[in-house]
């Protein structure tokens, strides 16, 4: 679980309650159901309108995915490619079918295994970069549900502070209600400001970054399995693949390197 995400909603939707309260207006007035209807129901609606209604049912499986806290260990795949790397060129490519089990991710298992059964390179690459565009392309549609949402909520706020002011207007007799009339109208644009600001649109930024992430993962990984194919010296594979990560984490890799080294795997 992503504790990040959830201490930052919960601690919006506590600044947001104590600026009320220091305000003097009771809080039960900031709350209309009305609004709420106006602003999820509505810009759901027009969701719906917008997306495959199988797109939507699965829009929970991005809100997991944006809560899930996944760590990719970068330093270890590239560990991992430069030892199958030393134990290509010691135990010939063949012999590296007998430590796929030991793969846990499923995209270098694959892209092992069609080292091993001696794929040309070409259709290895191709192969890999188009489930690289697949696994991108999921990612753009779960950023883009949660951003073309994130426009419409307050845009629906807006519609919900229009019907409340016709209504207002529509009694201007009784000039008491004006005030209360107007606050309320409101309501539905700091209803929809809230909810595209603190969560919608910070999900779409959260999913972007997952998705930044597992690429550069995958980036390595398919230039790893390559190298392997055409024989790269463990040592230049490694400073292929480092060049992939910023400086500060280069140097655990080094010393990962010379570690496994020790035990011969060059």
């Amino acid at each position: 679980m992503d504790l990040g995400t959830i201490i930052g909603v919960i601690a919006g939707l506590a600044l947001i309650f104590i600026t009320i309260t220091l305000t003097g207006v009771p809080l039960p007035f900031y709350f209309s159901i009305s609004s709420l209807i106006m602003v999820i129901g509505g810009s759901f609606a027009a969701m719906l309108v917008g997306n495959p209604a199988s797109r939507l049912l699965g829009i929970m499986r991005f809100v997991r995915h944006s809560l899930r806290s996944q760590e990719w260990n970068t330093e270890r795949v590239v560990a991992d490619l430069v030892e199958f790397a030393g134990r290509a060129r010691r135990e010939g490519i063949l012999s590296l079918e007998d430590y796929l089990e030991e793969v846990d991710d499923e995209y270098m298992r694959r892209g092992l295994q069609l080292v091993v059964d001696g794929t040309d390179p070409a259709i290895i690459r191709d192969i890999m970069l188009k489930e690289l565009e697949k696994i991108q392309e999921r990612h753009e549609i779960g950023a883009k549900l949660f951003d073309d949402w994130g426009k419409l909520a307050p845009a629906f706020g807006l519609i919900g502070t229009l019907i409340g002011l016709v209504a207002m207007l529509a009694n201007l007799d009784d000039r008491s209600t004006i005030g209360v009339g107007l606050a309320l109208a409101l309501l539905t644009t700091m209803y929809g400001a809230i909810f595209a600001n603190l969560i919608l649109l910070p999900t779409r930024s959260k999913l972007e970054d997952r998705n930044l992430d597992e690429l550069l993962v995958r980036e390595i990984v398919l230039e790893g399995v390559l190298s392997i194919q055409s024989g790269d010296n463990p040592r230049i594979l490694m400073e292929k693949l480092v060049s992939f990560l910023p400086p500060d984490k280069r140097e655990e890799i080094y010393n990962e390197f010379d570690t496994r080294s020790q035990v011969g795997y060059r």
